[in-house]
């Protein structure tokens, strides 16, 4: 079992070194509690003025000059390679929702890498916020408030089963699969409810339904 390094009851910030806004991040900060950078993430927050309360990874992205800058014991160096930063960071961190930015829209092998640790770290509530969309793994039940013509992926890693109110195409019945059947470019029909049988499926939705992607996480 990982360490612990961060125990919260408020949201928590987790900032990668991939593409992310400036006006994105600060936004996310006024919703979190502590902020955490995985590795090289801590560079972004450097070039925007905002001082990381932890920095988790194995350090290979982490300019030296900034890391003799930062408290010594705000960094924690995880020098194992079976993972990723952002995998080091999401199994250290015990909070209600990790918001994390910096992790799409550079490269893909990095944004597959993310999307793979929203599943294997299901237990972690995360929402990965990119430039254009926001995606989470969906729990055992997911609630979203959106309104009708929202699109609403549903992308899966595993093969899983799940049922659905809400979507113009449903679900009910079907076997999503990586190798076979996908949901994407679904739409809702109105407030949607997912019920998945398992871990293994993502949803996707537009930037502008992180609210409701935020309180359907919540319960």
């Amino acid at each position: 079992m990982s360490e612990e390094l961060v125990h919260t009851d408020a949201p928590v910030l987790l900032v990668g070194a991939g593409k992310a806004k400036a006006r994105d991040i600060h936004a996310l900060r006024d919703r979190a509690g502590l902020v955490v950078a995985a590795d090289g993430g801590a560079l972004t927050l450097d070039r925007l003025g905002i001082v990381p309360d932890r920095v988790i990874g194995d350090m290979d992205s982490l300019p030296e000059g900034l890391r003799a800058r930062l408290d010594p014991g705000r960094v924690h160096e995880i020098a194992e390679q079976d993972s990723t930063d952002f995998e080091k960071c999401l199994s250290r961190i015990n909070a209600p929702l990790v918001l994390a930015a910096g992790f799409l829209g550079r490269r893909m092998d990095h944004s597959l890498a993310a999307l793979s640790g929203l599943v294997r770290h299901a237990a972690t509530p995360c929402v990965l916020v990119g430039a254009r969309d926001v995606i989470a793994h969906v729990p055992d039940r997911l609630t979203l408030d959106v309104d009708a013509g929202t699109r609403v992926s549903l992308y899966p890693l595993a093969e899983v089963r799940g049922r659905g109110t809400g979507l113009h195409w449903p679900i009910d019945g079907l076997t999503l699969s990586p190798m076979g059947r996908i949901g994407t470019s679904n739409r809702a029909t109105g407030p949607v409810t997912l019920e998945m049988e398992g871990a293994g499926c993502l949803v996707l939705l537009p930037r502008s339904c992180l609210d409701a992607l935020v309180r359907g996480l919540a319960g």
